[in-house]
């Protein structure tokens, strides 16, 4: 058997509904819309969020909160684990943007302490948890914030 050859089991395509073509075949005359209305026009459609000139949930519902986002402070993520991997002992923000480990080094890095060191580093970052800074410093290791 070949792929041209398949052919889908008797009785599970259905013709389509042809129609406006003619009353004999049920859907003639108006086509199935009805008699009047905004529905039996063409050009006609219902968006997802229209609610029949209700007014809409969107308008409803208050407005909430503050959003600060001009004055954020994202950071990129680094934990112990990944610093741990690096083979140098100075590692700043290039060193990091070179091993994959921030998509850039001119944007904000903060160490954070998940894991465990057992190395002497040099870390420098813009931010480091009081966790990360303490086991660093434990390791032998310094930290400076950029």
């Amino acid at each position: 058997m070949k792929l041209g050859e398949l052919k889908p089991t008797k009785g599970a395509v259905k013709d389509t509904k042809r129609r406006g073509r003619g009353h004999g075949t049920g859907l003639g005359r108006t086509g199935g819309r009805g008699e009047k209305g905004y529905h039996s026009r063409s050009g006609s459609k219902q968006l997802s969020w229209f609610e029949g000139g209700q007014m809409p949930l969107q308008r409803r519902l208050p407005r909430r909160g503050f959003s600060n986002s001009m004055f954020k402070k994202s950071f990129q993520v680094v934990n112990l684990t990944a610093i741990e991997k690096l083979i140098d002992k100075d590692i700043d923000g290039q060193v990091m943007q070179d091993n994959g480990l921030v998509r850039s080094a001119l944007q904000p890095i903060k160490i954070l302490a998940n894991g465990d060191i057992s190395r002497k580093v040099n870390v420098t970052a813009s931010a480091f948890s009081a966790t990360a800074k303490e086991k660093i410093e434990k390791a032998g290791g310094s930290v400076t914030i950029q």
